[in-house]
């Protein structure tokens, strides 16, 4: 399926407004695995008939990993640049399916002037279902055991727990719970820049730690929200030798999946 997907520069030239813009984040823009979590988000907005855009290469770093990594300078001047840009095409709504790219926006841009209403996908694709302008089947993933993986900036950090969960349901998949989960949910190892520098000294790496947990449910698929945690998790999981018996998938990829998208 071949989707034309407009910057907001072009909309611009035609004098038009998307209804809301994607955020693609880094990890969407450049990472391979990534790469098809955002392919799989962008067709579920075409199927759903949602005018969108994006920035394109006017699409810079939130500035997330800096100011985990303690260079709020850096953070800073990446943030006005963005909001610079924001601003400039009068952007109201942002959607992304990077919970580190939502929480800055959503709650650090404010800080530095840039007020927008922000969504993670998994908050957007449950309004799209609720209007109906998106449906879902089962598909492949009916009566399939799932894990959820909790990844931190969208639960702990901003109580976003059901969305990512009632997709799920959706699916009419069998949910089944890790036993830390939602408010009590375990880190991938990834967050506050950790994704960046080598591990610390321990006996054993927190991405283990949490997959073991995911294992101890005997799911088929773990489903994720975050292409860090994607990442962590992956990597757990070859860890363990289990890649032949577990997938980890995004949200999105699951539902694109069961659309035949």
């Amino acid at each position: 399926m071949d989707i034309k997907v407009p910057t907001l520069a072009e909309l611009a030239s035609e004098q038009q407004q998307a209804e809301i813009v994607f955020w693609v984040g880094c990890a969407g823009s450049f990472d391979d695995r990534a790469k098809k979590i955002t392919k799989s988000f962008v067709k579920i907005l075409h199927q759903a008939g949602v005018h969108f855009a994006v920035l394109g290469a006017e699409e810079s770093c939130t500035g997330d990993p800096a100011k985990r990594a303690g260079n709020e300078f850096l953070f800073q001047m990446q943030a006005l640049q963005n909001i610079k840009t924001l601003d400039h095409y009068g952007v109201k709504k942002l959607v992304t399916t990077c919970p580190h790219c939502f929480n800055t926006l959503k709650n650090e841009y404010p800080e530095l002037g840039g007020h927008y209403t922000v969504l993670h996908h998994t908050q957007l694709l449950k309004e799209l279902m609720k209007e109906e302008r998106l449906t879902v089947k089962g598909g492949t993933f009916k009566g399939k055991r799932i894990t959820y993986h909790d990844p931190c900036y969208l639960g702990r950090a901003n109580q976003i727990y059901e969305a990512p969960r009632e997709l799920i349901q959706k699916l009419d998949a069998e949910l089944v719970e890790m036993k830390s989960c939602k408010s009590k949910g375990l880190c991938c190892g990834a967050g506050g820049a950790q994704m960046f520098k080598e591990a610390e000294p321990g006996k054993k790496e927190i991405n283990v730690e949490r997959t073991e947990q995911a294992l101890e449910t005997e799911s088929e698929i773990i489903a994720a929200a975050c292409p860090f945690c994607n990442t962590m998790l992956t990597d757990g999981v070859k860890n363990k030798e289990k890649e032949n018996k577990i997938k980890v998938m995004d949200l999105a990829e699951m539902i694109a999946s069961a659309n035949d998208l």
